[in-house]
């Protein structure tokens, strides 16, 4: 494909604008088209930002689906719950498909959206952005080299960070399975999907444990009010939302979500009117705050993986032991030992610009790549691919709820 490949970007809140802003700096490989989204200020804002105008611009992805224009691909950013119509319908059209994560709430959805796509044979992926990110990469070029060997454990880290539970999982968009689902799915399928790529094969049964044990009513604090702009107990709380969201840098996230206004007004005015001022033991919460997933693959390798919110540092600690040597690895930096020589060497990674330490960008390119040179292998997550590691999600919390292991040949009937 020597043209440009254009795409219409369908959500236009913090993941589409992101999305956006890459397509907008490979001039050469893609352009933005159009935008579907249904906040009128998010919307304009996104037009204004990518020269959008008229037909270009629509309120609803439907009416996208239903124009005379036509597009290349669509790139997706909804709300999690509402993935599936628009994926199915414009892969039905021939469009290439560029999804963020998790494909859909459900295994069902995730099932859809893999059948269309086969029917329609055009280019997938799904953004699990770890596989994309350079240092991510390495540890898995390392256990693909063969250097320690036959993997035999894995076990992996991540940090959600106690503030970023309060702000996501807590206040936020992803806080209630009703509105939007699990938080293994939600949160951890970036993670559950890298622990499969490390291990190379597939898994054969999963046992998971967790629970909602500390942002709940009973924990408030003595004196403690139902917004944290009229709390007696606000100066000291580690979760003020005065202190994170006003106080704070506006224009850095996660503040900077709450309102498209940064002043300190509007900022506020939001904390005293939306999700985000509450309570954060008083809020309508029922997602976990820690989960234990174990798994085994079906070379007999086994791996951990633990989500927890409470850290005071983020991102992931992952942990590899092969039959000759073993690595520790980390966001900035990976260590790998070798039994037979003795040696120790330390592998440091630059921190790179962008979402995901570079890894959206990468997954973008990637994705652009493929329909230009019409060959799927240059992703390294298509919605196949993503089906097989969504379902060890979907395996896991099915064991948590039903207290028992889980046996994957379950998962596809």
């Amino acid at each position: 494909m020597d043209t440009p490949v254009s795409l219409a970007v369908i959500g236009a809140g913090q993941r589409g604008r992101l999305f956006g802003d890459i397509i907008s700096r490979l001039p050469q490989w893609a352009s933005v088209s159009a935008v579907a989204e249904p906040r009128r200020d998010y919307r304009e804002a996104f037009a204004s930002r990518h020269g959008l105008s008229g037909a270009q611009v629509a309120v609803d992805w439907r009416e996208l689906a239903g124009g005379p224009q036509r597009f290349d691909g669509v790139v997706i950013c909804t709300q999690d719950r509402d993935h599936v119509e628009p994926a199915v319908t414009f892969l039905g059209k021939g469009c290439h498909l560029f999804l963020e994560k998790p494909m859909a709430p459900t295994l069902e959805g995730c099932q859809q959206i893999a059948d269309a796509q086969r029917r329609a044979g055009t280019m997938s992926c799904v953004c699990h952005s770890l596989r994309y990110h350079a240092g991510f990469a390495a540890l898995k070029s390392l256990l693909t080299s063969g250097r320690i060997g036959q993997v035999v454990t894995i076990d992996q880290l991540e940090q959600v960070a106690w503030w970023h539970q309060a702000h996501s999982f807590v206040r936020g968009a992803w806080a209630n399975e009703g509105r939007a689902s699990f938080m293994l799915l939600t949160k951890s399928c970036h993670d559950i999907d890298y622990v499969a790529h490390l291990a190379g094969t597939g898994c054969r049964r999963v046992s998971s444990f967790g629970s909602l044990s500390w942002f709940r009513k009973e924990n408030a604090p003595p004196g403690s009010g139902e917004r944290c702009t009229d709390c007696r107990a606000e100066k000291s709380c580690p979760y003020s939302a005065i202190r994170h969201y006003v106080e704070a840098d506006r224009e850095a996230w996660p503040a900077r979500v709450i309102s498209l206004d940064h002043s300190r007004e509007a900022h506020l005015q939001a904390i005293t009117d939306g999700p985000y001022g509450r309570c954060v033991w008083k809020c309508d919460n029922d997602v976990v705050d820690h989960q234990v997933v174990i798994m085994e693959f079906d070379n007999a390798a086994t791996a951990t993986f633990t989500m927890t919110a409470f850290t005071g540092g983020e991102g992931r600690r992952i942990r590899v032991h092969g039959t000759e040597g073993d690595a520790q690895f980390s966001e900035d930096r990976m260590t790998v030992r070798t039994f037979a020589d003795g040696k120790t060497e330390e592998v440091a990674f630059e921190r790179e610009p962008g979402g995901h330490g570079g890894g959206d960008e990468r997954a973008m390119a990637s994705f652009l790549a493929a329909i230009r040179a019409k060959d799927p292998s240059l992703v390294r997550s298509d919605v196949q691919e993503s089906l097989r590691t969504h379902a060890i999600v979907f395996a896991a919390e099915r064991s948590r709820r039903q207290g028992r292991t889980v046996d994957m040949e379950e998962m596809e009937a």
